[in-house]
């Protein structure tokens, strides 16, 4: 069954629920009770598959999405159009879908790029509209591809700004993908690209110094735990030897009174046999 005629199908038992229920207000109780459980069932079953279908849409997507980077020509580009269409129907059904829009808006880009059109095409303006949706669903999770689409039509202070709210939201690139990004090649030399990177880099040095850090702490204190766990294992190791010890020599003490008591009735008995 196809997407359509899979919508089609759901898009008919709503109708048919719908229909249900107004039927159901001019009958008679026990009549109107059957036709609402039957009215709720369509409901239920419309409503229970949407979010499997989104899923469904957005993977098939994402997988066309990286199936087309490996073809060329008219081939990657019925691919990327395929992709575009499976993100858009899956935002048709979950809105707020944000993979749907932000890899919907990369798929624009790079059908843009394989076309080789003009910054001012309405490729580029679709992939900033998906960018644009996705920031309204989760702030910041699109400002970076923003970025990428005002540095590609030379719009500086509005590039710096989205890199800069990427930057704040966390979820800006590492240096070395910014530099390597063909989209920002018209801003990479210009000294506010290059002081935000400093400062970007500069960030990412102190988190690695700080994580190392942390990692050394955490191995100093396993270590510490350590020799302190072998200490108290020899320190129980000598109780245990001291103790026995002195078991054995209150054993060997023990018998060798033992033996003098029985020796020294052993000689009494020969004395009294001699008498």
């Amino acid at each position: 069954m196809s997407l359509l005629n899979l919508f089609n199908k759901r898009a008919g038992q709503l109708k048919t629920a719908i229909k249900q229920s107004q039927e159901a207000r001019n009958k008679p109780s026990h009549s109107a009770d059957n036709l609402y459980k039957a009215a709720y069932q369509g409901y239920a079953e419309v409503m229970m598959d949407d979010p499997m279908r989104a899923d469904t849409l957005y993977h098939w997507g994402f997988a066309l999405l990286h199936q087309a980077r490996s073809k060329t020509g008219t081939e990657a580009e019925k691919m990327y159009s395929e992709a575009i269409e499976k993100f858009s129907f899956c935002r048709v059904i979950n809105p707020h879908y944000l993979g749907a829009a932000i890899d919907g808006g990369v798929a624009y880009m790079e059908l843009a790029r394989l076309k080789k059109v003009v910054v001012n095409d309405k490729l580029y303006d679709l992939a900033k509209q998906c960018f644009d949706r996705a920031n309204s669903i989760q702030k910041g999770t699109a400002s970076y591809n923003l970025a990428c689409i005002h540095a590609l039509k030379g719009d500086e202070l509005t590039c710096l700004s989205a890199l800069q709210d990427s930057f704040q939201h966390g979820s800006l690139p590492v240096v070395a993908d910014i530099k390597a990004d063909l989209d920002l090649a018209n801003v990479v030399n210009i000294l506010w690209f290059t002081d935000f990177i400093a400062m970007v880099d500069a960030q990412e040095q102190a988190q690695a110094a700080a994580l190392e850090a942390a990692r050394l702490a955490k191995l100093k204190a396993k270590s510490s735990a350590k020799h302190e766990d072998d200490e108290h294992a020899d320190n129980t190791g000598d109780n245990l030897a001291e103790k026995l010890t002195e078991e054995t020599a209150e054993v060997a003490h023990t018998d060798g009174r033992s033996s003098t008591e029985n020796n020294e009735s052993n000689t009494q008995d020969d004395i009294n046999e001699r008498l």
